[in-house]
């Protein structure tokens, strides 16, 4: 599957299905009242951007609106299905009203919409991202390297970005709010203690750290601590701890000693990756 081109076929494939579009032209519009709307509480943005919410005003009260929304029609109203951000710069507006597509879909898919649609975009947090694959597996019952060939990603990436949900809430906080990036939360993760890693974050920020500081900052605070000398690794030996590491996508440590005897040591953060990277040896 081609990068970037394959969540039409990935959602077909999640559901064994033909895929849905959500976008058919064969639907007709229809104006709904925004009173009957409610978000969606599979939308996996937890953070919309006021600023941006009332540029997109500015442009649908000067250019129209572009695109209906997508709704599921329910007992007691509608939900949305794609378009939370149209609905709210209607809104804005003082708009009673917003042109809209109805689509009949189970609770199931219109979670994969509202996360899908949205990892399209490719303006989702860190973490909401992160949460986006997390719900994905868990609804969908899928393993991390199914949901990577499904998205078009590669195992590693889809890894990397749930290791985020791990971090301590504060950091998780300062992420979020852009104190801190993707790339710093990363680092962070290599220290073993939440205590570290919140008081290590908040001296990012002060000091305004770049990743690469920090990841040199955490190197030497691991050197410190370490009371035994360590031997310089030979230089085959590290290729292959980066090889692996690449390999499993997680922290690997080779070991050895002056006598060539030596041990191999994966970093694995529960039983999942466990799971995942038994099944890694076993290809």
């Amino acid at each position: 599957m081609t990068k970037n081109k394959g969540l039409g076929k990935g959602l077909g494939a999640i559901f064994k299905t033909e895929s849905i579009s959500i976008d058919d032209n064969s639907n007709s519009v229809i104006n709904i009242k925004l009173e009957s709307i409610k978000n969606n509480p599979y939308q996996p943005r937890t953070i919309f951007d006021d600023s941006k919410i009332e540029e997109l005003a500015s442009s649908i009260e000067k250019n129209g609106l572009l695109q209906p929304i997508v709704v599921k029609k329910t007992v007691s109203g509608y939900y949305i299905i794609a378009g939370e951000r149209r609905y709210r710069a209607f809104e804005k507006l003082g708009k009673k009203e917003i042109p809209a597509i109805i689509k009949e879909l189970s609770d199931d898919e219109m979670m994969i919409f509202a996360v899908l649609e949205n990892l399209q975009r490719e303006d989702l947090s860190a973490l909401e991202e992160a949460s986006s694959y997390k719900k994905l597996m868990t609804n969908l019952n899928l393993k991390q390297e199914d949901l990577a060939k499904q998205l078009g990603k590669s195992r590693s990436y889809i890894a990397n970005s749930l290791r985020l949900l791990k971090l301590p809430l504060e950091v998780k906080e300062r992420l979020s709010n852009g104190e801190i990036s993707a790339g710093h939360a990363r680092t962070l993760l290599s220290l073993k203690s939440n205590k570290d890693m919140t008081k290590i974050c908040n001296k990012v920020i002060i000091e305004h750290m770049s990743v690469r500081a920090l990841e040199d900052y955490i190197s030497k605070l691991n050197n410190k601590k370490e009371v035994k000398k360590v031997i310089k690794k030979d230089i085959f030996i590290e290729e292959q701890e980066n090889r692996l590491k690449k390999l499993l996508g997680t922290t690997v440590s080779i070991k050895q000693n002056k006598n060539k005897k030596g041990k191999i040591e994966i970093l694995f953060d529960d039983n999942e990756e466990f799971d995942r990277i038994i099944e890694l040896f076993g290809k």
